[in-house]
């Protein structure tokens, strides 16, 4: 059995609970959400394994990075791994509908089975599972919430998004340092 560490990190959308088993990233969990994660017994708090996970995120937040470049060990079924494989082809600003993901990866017919393995995705951000919305263009379920989710949307510039008045790119940007 491998040895779990975690970190826990300040970001503008809430505290992000992070996993890793020493070399992969295993999990991202938004804390500030209504199920906040606490580490199981026996895992190790060591900021060490989350340096480039880290940074590459207070990139991703400063709005200068688009594509994260990680090694990742998300737990999940095949059908879920296959569903979070075509996630990280939607491009970085990019919607597309839980109907479009299921066509993607050749099962036309399973966009709820699809949904479910989208809200299933232990690496939200980093694996875009935010960048899925409803067939009307809508925004649908979010383990961080439709804020947050709105809120990544409008780091991305997603043009399916308007920004609420209260809410300007400068502002998230000067609230994004981490």
């Amino acid at each position: 059995m491998r040895t779990t560490y975690w970190h826990e990190i300040a970001t503008p959308i809430g505290a992000l609970l992070l996993a890793s088993d020493g070399e992969r990233l295993t999990l991202i969990h938004f804390q500030a959400g209504p199920r906040p994660c606490a580490p199981a017994a026996g895992w190790i708090a060591d900021a060490a394994p989350f340096r480039t996970a880290v940074r590459q995120l207070a990139e991703y937040f400063a709005g200068e990075r688009r594509e994260f470049d990680l090694a990742l060990a998300p737990a999940g079924t095949p059908f879920q791994q296959e569903v979070w494989r075509a996630l990280r082809t939607i491009p970085y600003g990019t919607t597309i509908s839980y109907a479009q993901l299921a066509q993607r990866i050749g099962r036309p017919r399973a966009a709820r089975a699809v949904g479910l393995a989208n809200g299933s995705n232990p690496l939200p951000i980093v694996v875009p599972c935010h960048r899925v919305i409803g067939s009307n263009g809508t925004l649908t379920g979010f383990g961080g919430g439709l804020d947050v989710k709105r809120r990544l949307l409008m780091l991305e510039n997603a043009a399916c998004v308007t920004p609420p008045a209260e809410h300007r790119q400068q502002d998230w940007l000067d609230a994004a340092r981490i």
